[in-house]
């Protein structure tokens, strides 16, 4: 009989429904294995077992009573970039330590009230947010649990990490740059970057729409029951759109029917070079999407080298923008300091100015896509990098270029605010997980899963690979 770590979501909260599973056993199974484990794969910053527990009561009473929320009684951390009211909330920084969130971001609500999930913890991620890798000062970073030697990618790499060693069943992650897909390949997990507007910020936003929740799961089913939780319009919203004709938990189940997607591997990164084993999976993943019967096409890679330039000062402006006590501005970590130190420089017609230029960028990168119904990239140009490997506090520019480096084909899409997830469909000889990403027009979140749920089915039944638990 499975341990209950190796049920899917989806099974723990069918398993729940029938009552053969209990929320409170299920609750105490998770935070024993965080006790053992946790150190080794540096996945929660914060375990909040008391709150976990209670929690599970509670969805065990509504069990009794007849209720029936999406995910009663199932676990799902939230990433220590989102406040849970009453519990630490660091946004992986040393300065904010000892912070204690005031209020629930409107996604915790809709997980912990609307659809019944219980809160084992805040995951790791590096600080602010910032970095294709998590590394900081409060904690271990957090790895692949593949090879423990190396890192499990950024920036919710804590989540990705805790869902691949069964230290969770999936969980919440948010992605500004890559920062669900990048660990999520790192961490042979999926992780599903939605559409611009498709989940709220409330009561937050950046209003630059760079940044969404997403989910982060072992399969794109457990995925788009999880996103079906997160996507519920707030009003006010500044980006929203309507729901979805079908729950996306439907579309993981539906065919996609016959597909035109494009593909392309070149890097719009100057001087990038993709690894020979990513590249292999790529024309593997193709040959699978081709023996599916979709007609896939190379196209051009449609940025050029440059065009993502306006990036940059929209990013370091984010980063400027998290208010830190000038006399703690010395604690933070040298690639945070060196971005706030940029993003300061700028000014405001200057940032007015790179939101138009870096929506242009959006539009070209949008404009690629349309013609097709979907997009195959790999996820990153490399394989997972060591822990440390990324890293460079003697010279933070060096660091930043490395990251860009690593990640040229995720940023994109969140420019252009379309949706994109990674699945981990390929595998190397030596056991290292390579992520696949296809990508989709704005709005197109439900056909992306359908064709993601059907390679993901198409990749399993043909030995190449599929999400599994990498440790313990």
């Amino acid at each position: 009989m499975a341990e209950p770590f190796e049920l899917t979501l989806v099974e723990q909260a069918a398993a729940i429904r029938r009552r053969e599973l209990s929320p409170v056993e299920l609750a105490e199974h998770y935070l024993r294995r965080i006790e053992r484990l946790n150190d080794s794969v540096g996945a929660y910053l914060t375990v909040t077992p008391e709150r976990a527990l209670a929690q599970a009561r509670r969805a065990e009473r509504r069990v009794m009573e007849g209720e029936e929320a999406a995910l009663l009684g199932v676990p799902v951390p939230v990433k220590d970039l989102t406040p849970v009211r009453g519990v630490r909330f660091t946004s992986g920084s040393v300065v904010f330590a000892e912070h204690v969130a005031q209020e629930d971001a409107y996604i915790v609500t809709l997980l912990r009230e609307r659809a019944g999930s219980v809160l084992l913890g805040k995951t790791n991620t590096p600080e602010f947010g910032l970095p294709a890798y998590t590394e900081n000062r409060l904690g271990p970073p957090a790895r692949t649990p593949y090879d423990l030697r190396l890192g499990a990618g950024g920036s919710s790499g804590g989540a990705a990490a805790a869902v691949a060693a069964g230290l969770a069943p999936a969980a919440q992650g948010s992605d500004g740059g890559g920062s669900i897909r990048i660990p999520a390949s790192c961490c042979g997990v999926v992780g599903v970057k939605p559409s611009r507007g498709r989940v709220s910020p409330a009561p937050y936003g950046d209003g630059n729409g760079l940044a969404v929740s997403g989910p982060i799961a072992r399969t794109v089913r457990d995925a788009a029951l999880l996103l079906d939780a997160m996507a519920v319009p707030a009003p006010g919203d500044p980006f929203s759109l309507p729901p979805p004709e079908r729950s996306f938990e439907q579309w993981s189940r539906r065919e996609p029917g016959r597909m035109r997607i494009a593909r392309w591997a070149r890097p719009d990164v100057a001087g990038v070079m993709v690894h020979p084993e990513v590249l292999a999976a790529y024309e593997r993943t193709s040959e699978l999407l081709a023996g599916l019967g979709h007609e896939v096409i190379d196209v051009p890679q449609p940025l050029e080298p440059g065009d993502r330039d306006p990036f940059t000062p929209v990013w370091a402006v984010m980063a400027a923008g998290v208010p830190v006590p000038p006399e703690r501005e010395a604690e933070l970590m040298p690639l945070t300091r060196w971005l706030r130190e940029r993003g300061r420089s700028v000014s405001g017609l200057e940032y007015t100015r790179a939101l138009a230029a870096m929506q242009a960028v959006g539009r070209k990168h949008a404009a690629a896509v349309a013609p097709h119904d979907a997009v195959l990239t790999p996820t990153l140009a490399q394989l997972p990098a060591p822990v440390g490997a990324l890293r460079d506090d003697a010279d933070p520019e060096a660091d930043f270029a490395a990251q860009l480096a690593f990640t040229p084909f995720t940023a994109p899409w969140n420019i252009a605010g379309l949706p994109a997830v990674s699945l981990p469909v390929q595998w190397t000889d030596s056991g290292l997980p390579v992520g696949m990403m296809l990508g989709a027009a704005h709005a197109a979140d439900g056909p992306l899963l359908a064709l993601a749920a059907q390679v993901e089915a198409a990749a399993t039944g043909a030995g190449l690979g599929s999400a599994r638990i990498g440790y313990g």
